[in-house]
């Protein structure tokens, strides 16, 4: 239903939160705590006549206390040189992540396909790209290209309501659990049995999956 659908979608927005969190953490940045402490401080600090002795007559009156709290946490955070829209954006955001939001973030201003049809047509014009690159046999040329691919990937993924990160993280593990049933199937044989063999245990795998999700 449609709670179950929103449940498991809350659930993904989750988990991006917190393995984010846990990169940064790795990094040194800062973990889950302090995305909680940060985003609780933000509550009670943006919600005075709440936590605090702001009186606010209606929701008009609370409005215009948010946005002029938020302004003054601007004016604080505004250094030499102006913010660009996308800078906010933390840089070790994993990579399709980060392209999915770069190009959010863009579309809000305009800069974006009207439709579907436009990230795929360009989606296609890399593919072109790419293949010069690899007839070229230039290291450097594929390396860009395969990243203006999987940027358009996430473009076109972005245009469906697809979150390119879990799409990817949803094939990731179903390739992982087709493998295992291959590693299960040839046993002490997996190195050496043939190639056919092998995409025979792959392939009777898939055709499980397929049969228990029409079941």
């Amino acid at each position: 239903g449609d709670a179950d659908a929103s449940c498991e979608e809350l659930g993904d927005v989750l988990m991006n939160v917190l393995m984010i969190a846990q990169i940064a953490a790795e990094a040194g940045r800062f973990g889950s705590e302090d995305v909680a402490r940060t985003i609780a401080d933000k509550l009670i600090r943006r919600h005075p006549h709440v936590f605090g002795d702001v009186q606010a007559r209606d929701s008009e009156q609370v409005l215009r206390n948010w946005e002029r709290i938020k302004q003054t946490e601007r004016d604080e955070a505004e250094s030499s040189e102006p913010a660009g829209l996308l800078d906010g954006l933390p840089a070790d955001l994993p990579a399709l992540l980060l392209a999915f939001r770069l190009g959010e973030k863009a579309g809000r201003v305009g800069f974006d396909w009207p439709d579907p049809s436009g990230p795929r047509a360009k989606l296609d014009e890399e593919l072109r790209e790419l293949d010069d690159a690899l007839a070229q046999s230039d290291a450097k040329a594929i390396e860009a290209e395969l990243g203006d691919l999987l940027f358009s990937v996430a473009n076109l993924a972005r245009h469906h309501g697809v979150n390119p990160e879990m799409a990817l993280r949803d094939t990731a593990i179903r390739f992982r659990r087709r493998f295992a049933h291959v590693e299960r199937t040839l046993g002490s044989r997996l190195r050496s049995a043939p190639l056919e063999e092998k995409e025979q245990a792959w392939s009777e795998a898939k055709e499980r999956e397929n049969r228990a999700a029409d079941s």
